[in-house]
This record gives structure tokens, C-alpha cells and sequence, in this order.
């Protein structure tokens, strides 16, 4: 097995400066099967990020959108569940960790990392981002026998339920 993720976009982060960079990456073919393995799908038809990246005073912000598309096995029947993911992206690499570990939020950060080394994996970011987004219970519309529905189970249970029956 490879220390390398599979998207694997590098950016030193000491080119990373003031000015807002803003990136594009795509995902291959190779890329997208690896990470259709890694992530339990059955295909990654596309996987894409539009990134902005920038230095503050605080560490290095990277903010955008990741896309994905492709299909996952139904979790009761195995069959083909197609998916379109869209998660939004908004990080802060910290340059320090404070000596307990701990990282205080303010409310405009979602997500804050510590930058450990000198390199920024941009399609590792992403990756993980698109990871988030899939359902992680996918159900196909197809019914499967002996499998009921969320909803059919809440009925079932209720104290009429057996006024319902013929």
C-alpha cells in the first residue's frame, strides 16, 4: 500500500502567498477508479474542484466546491444508486497548534487543520470533501423483498397498525 493518496495535488505551502490562488483539478481516470476503491463505490464517472487558496495571518484558508458523480451499491440490494455530490470546502491549515491539542473555532471557520510540513494536498482536501457528501446508506427505488421502508417500519410499529390489517 502507498503513502501517496490517489488525487494526490501538491502545493508547497511556502508558495503559497496574499494573493488568492484559485486552482482547477480533475481527476483522471486512474484517479477516479482508485478512489471509487477507496471510497466503496461502484463508479466515479467525474470528480472535479474549483479551489481558492490563500495566506493569512492565521495560516493558509482554502475555500470552494468539490463535484462528484457516479453510482454506489444500494445498502440492502446491491444495485446501482446514482449519486451527484456538491460540498462546499472551507479550511484553515494552522501554522501552531496550541501545546493541548486543542484549536478554538470562530464562527466563520468550518473546518481548522494543523499544517504539518511544508506541503498542501489540494486533492486530498477535496477528496475527503467529496467523501462527506455521499449518502452513507444509499437505497435503490427498486424494491427488495423482505426490506421495508423507514416509513413503513414507523407505521408498523404504531398501536393501530393493527386496525389496519385485514
Amino acid at each position: 500500500m502507498t503513502d501517496t493518496p490517489e488525487f494526490s495535488h501538491i502545493l508547497p505551502a511556502h508558495d503559497i502567498g496574499v494573493a488568492t490562488k484559485r486552482l482547477m483539478l480533475e481527476a483522471d481516470a486512474s484517479e477516479r477508479a482508485a478512489l471509487a476503491a477507496r471510497f466503496g463505490l461502484l463508479t466515479l464517472d467525474m470528480l472535479n474542484a474549483a479551489l481558492e487558496v490563500k495566506r493569512n495571518a492565521a495560516g493558509i484558508s482554502v475555500w470552494g466546491q468539490v463535484h462528484g458523480q457516479g453510482s454506489q451499491p444500494c445498502v440492502t440490494s446491491g444495485e446501482p444508486v446514482p449519486f451527484l455530490v456538491t460540498e462546499r470546502i472551507n479550511l484553515r491549515l494552522v501554522f501552531d497548534v496550541p501545546a493541548g491539542g486543542e484549536i478554538e473555532l470562530s464562527t466563520e471557520d468550518l473546518d481548522v487543520e494543523p499544517l504539518i510540513g511544508d506541503l498542501v494536498d489540494l486533492g486530498e482536501i477535496a477528496a475527503q470533501a467529496f467523501a462527506l457528501g455521499l449518502d452513507p446508506y444509499p437505497r435503490s427505488a427498486v424494491a427488495v423483498p423482505g426490506v421495508i421502508s423507514e416509513e413503513e417500519a414507523i407505521a408498523a410499529r404504531s398501536p393501530f397498525a393493527v386496525l389496519k390489517k385485514p
